[in-house]
Formats: structure tokens, sequence, C-alpha cells
């Protein structure tokens, strides 16, 4: 199949949370579609600031390009791409499908915005991998470093994760992005993880292109004692593999440099 041919899956890309991660964007549009505009995405600006959900791509489309591709080594299948996937209405669909179609286990890698909607929590409990932002610990930082659409809170995203774990089943990730922007608010951050209770925290710094500057792997390693007794796994500790993307022009658009 020639590379032009894939529409909605990218990779797979070197992941250092999930090994070698194959793409699937479930909104596969030219625009950035989110419901938010943080500071350092390295896609780029939202173009479409929204947290409306609707069908963007047919599930069949994702099923058909998958059943596609040629022999590639899979650690993971990952809901992610040119925007927030729990956007796509049909998300619970993609998923379903793609575990009829693969035996690789499926994450999603979610804003954490749609927390408080029960279609998109029972769409979530699906997946094998649930790995959720949290890159602030007050309204006021939240709307300085995510930039939010207007409707979405804080207090509403915390909430909707903490019903959302009283019966998930699968493994749940916070995924946390330290920049100068927040570096000051790591304590206020990881009290909040462990309110959440989740099974891993993700200390993530901005090593790709972006608005913002990366911080050192001393400092990370200071803000890695804030999570004491915390499981958790830091960008700058972890190793990647080596992988080799179907199309490089396609993953380059979804996920920046790789």
């Amino acid at each position: 199949m020639g590379i032009n041919k894939y529409k909605y899956i990218y990779g797979p890309v070197p992941s250092w949370r999930l090994g070698s991660s194959l793409g699937v964007d479930p909104l596969s549009q030219e625009d950035k579609i989110c419901s938010f505009d943080c500071l350092y995405c390295q896609i780029g600006k939202t173009t479409i600031h929204t947290r409306k959900r609707k069908v963007f791509v047919s599930s069949r489309n994702i099923i058909e390009e998958l059943k596609s591709l040629p022999p590639v080594r899979i650690d993971f299948i990952t809901f992610s791409g040119r925007g927030e996937p729990t956007l796509a209405k049909n998300l619970g669909k993609m998923i379903a499908g793609v575990r009829g179609t693969r035996k690789e286990p499926i994450a999603v890698i979610t804003n954490s915005s749609s927390f408080c909607d029960k279609e998109v929590r029972n769409d979530l409990s699906q997946a094998d991998f649930v790995l959720a932002k949290l890159d602030a610990p007050s309204e006021e930082s939240f709307k300085k470093i995510n930039k939010p659409v207007k409707g979405i809170s804080l207090l509403k995203e915390v909430e909707g994760m903490r019903t959302f774990l009283k019966t998930y089943k699968g493994k749940f990730a916070l995924q946390i992005m330290f920049m100068k922007e927040n570096e000051k608010y790591a304590k206020e951050i990881a009290q909040l993880a462990r309110q959440i209770r989740a099974d891993e925290v993700q200390l993530n710094t901005p090593l790709r292109p972006c608005g913002v500057k990366p911080l050192s792997k001393k400092k990370m390693e200071e803000i890695k004692k804030h999570f004491k007794g915390l499981t958790t796994i830091s960008v700058h500790e972890s190793a990647r593999k080596k992988v080799t993307p179907v199309s490089k022009k396609d993953t380059l658009i979804r996920r920046g440099k790789i």
C-alpha cells in the first residue's frame, strides 16, 4: 500500500511511555481540533477550539487502513493524533473495531477535558491504557498553561477522572508536562495526583520542538522528589525503541518531530 493512502493511521513512533506505538487519528483533519490550546503543543496552535463531539471519520475507514498495514512490530495501538481524540463521538466504536481486528493493546492519550461526560467515560473504559493530562493545580494556572475552551474547568476534570477510576479496569496514568511556566507548582500538582490515585505518573518536559523550552534532567529530578510514594516514570530516564514509520510525512503532521 502506498504511503499516500494512509489517511488515519501514522507511525509507529518511538514512545518513551508505550514502546513502539502505532497512532490512530480519529479526527484526521488538516486543522488541529482540540478543546485546549496548550503552550507546549508540538503540532502548533489549535485552529478549531471546541469541546463539541462529532463523527469526523468513519470507524470502517480506520479498520480498513489497519487491515492494510504491512508486517510491523507494534506494542500499542494509540488513539491520539492532530487534536483531542475524545472529541470523536464514535471513539468507542473505533476502539471496539480495532479490538476485533488487531491483537495489540489499545491506548488513548487524552487531555482530560471530557471526563465529566458519561459517554466519553464509557468510550474510554474500552481501552487497555488511558493516559490523561494534568499540568496545573488551580483554575488560574490551568487557563494559562492549557488554555481550555469556555466551559471546561480543572475541578470538573479531576472529578471526572475520579468517577472514571471507580469502575475502570485498565491501566490509568497521569501525564504531566513540566516547563518554566509550571515547575513552581510541582508540589501542588503532586498533591492533586495523590487525590486522583492513578496507577502511574508520567513526568514529562517538551523535548520535541514547540513554543517553550524543556527543563534539564537535574531540574526534573528535583521535581520528581515531590512525587515520592507514587509510581513515576520520567522522560529523561526512559529509553526509546528504534522504529520506522509507515509514513514519515503523516507522522510529522500528527506528532511533530520523531
